[in-house]
């Protein structure tokens, strides 16, 4: 089995093709370094409630899950995880950042991770690498970029961005202390089969 230390999953209950719920279960149960709950479409109410339920789940299964966005719902779970947007970290107080002792900024320069470290971030999401469906009329960044960022941080940096088994050595090969994940998670018809080809290729 791939080390799934390296792999942080992001959901997006939209592009999931069964249960989220059961689909969320299935990952935990190959134990990601972490999932990020990322549903930003959601109101507060909602996404409270929706992530009571993941962190449920992930408990179960011995897994971290990292409330992305919502604040106040990280909080009231008494999450220790904590992923923002950077500009959005950047608004909160240094004691709200300090109540998390994961906390994550997704950025997109060296500039940027260079913030979150003054931030205090844990790791940072660097993206995107590869073409992906999720962002079509843009170009990805590429690995030389990847590289430069990894370079010049001692931030764990995890490549989001049209990641396969194809290509995540290579990811790794250039200084990523992991990568994310989010649409092969959600739309493989097996998600156990999905991780497994990441060791064959």
């Amino acid at each position: 089995m791939f080390d799934m230390s390296k792999i942080i999953c992001v959901t997006n209950r939209k592009l999931c093709i069964d249960d989220f719920e059961t689909r969320l279960d299935a990952i935990a149960k190959l134990k990601p370094a972490s999932i990020i709950l990322r549903e930003k479409d959601l109101s507060a109410k909602d996404y409270f409630q929706l992530a009571t339920k993941a962190l449920k789940i992930c408990e179960k299964n011995g897994v971290t899950l990292i409330p992305h966005n919502f604040v106040d719902t990280a909080k009231q779970l008494n999450s220790r995880g904590l992923h923002m947007p950077l500009e959005k970290l950047k608004e909160m107080s240094d004691l709200d950042r300090r109540n998390f002792s994961i906390l994550g900024a997704s950025c997109h320069n060296l500039s940027e991770v260079r913030e979150a470290e003054k931030l205090r971030c844990t790791y940072v999401i660097l993206g995107h690498i590869f073409q992906t469906a999720c962002k079509a009329d843009l170009p990805p960044r590429g690995i030389d970029f990847l590289r430069e960022v990894c370079d010049n941080t001692d931030l764990p940096v995890f490549a989001i961005g049209g990641i396969t088994s194809e290509n995540i050595y290579e990811v790794m090969d250039n200084g990523a202390g992991g990568a994310c994940i989010m649409s092969g998670f959600m739309n493989c018809s097996d998600v156990k089969g999905y991780i497994e080809r990441f060791h064959t290729t």
